[in-house]
């Protein structure tokens, strides 16, 4: 069996992997930044549609500057509560 370099492709071999889009709310660590994901959700009384947002970290190679809208891939854990990579740059900020 041949070894694939590419990570898409080595994604889809293992299995599907959560992929995400969100803003980068700070790149002040080396390597990492802090990626916002708003999520629409309804209420399960109500039905009203309500706003839920996370923060995750997730490692960046590409240098992402805060504003940006990103969007990342789940990974292997590169530390306690980094296990997202950012894998393109949607809109750079202006």
């Amino acid at each position: 069996m041949a070894e694939n370099t590419n990570p898409e492709v080595v994604a889809e071999e293992r299995g599907r992997r959560k992929v995400r889009q969100g803003l980068v709310v700070s790149n002040k660590m080396e390597k990492t930044v802090v990626v916002n994901i708003v999520r629409r959700v309804q209420h399960p009384l109500y039905g009203k549609v309500v706003l839920r947002s996370k923060k995750y970290k997730a490692h960046d190679e590409l240098g992402c500057d805060q504003g940006d809208t990103v969007e990342i891939t789940e990974c292997r854990p590169m530390s306690k509560d980094k296990h997202f990579r950012v894998t393109r740059i949607l809109e750079k900020v202006k």
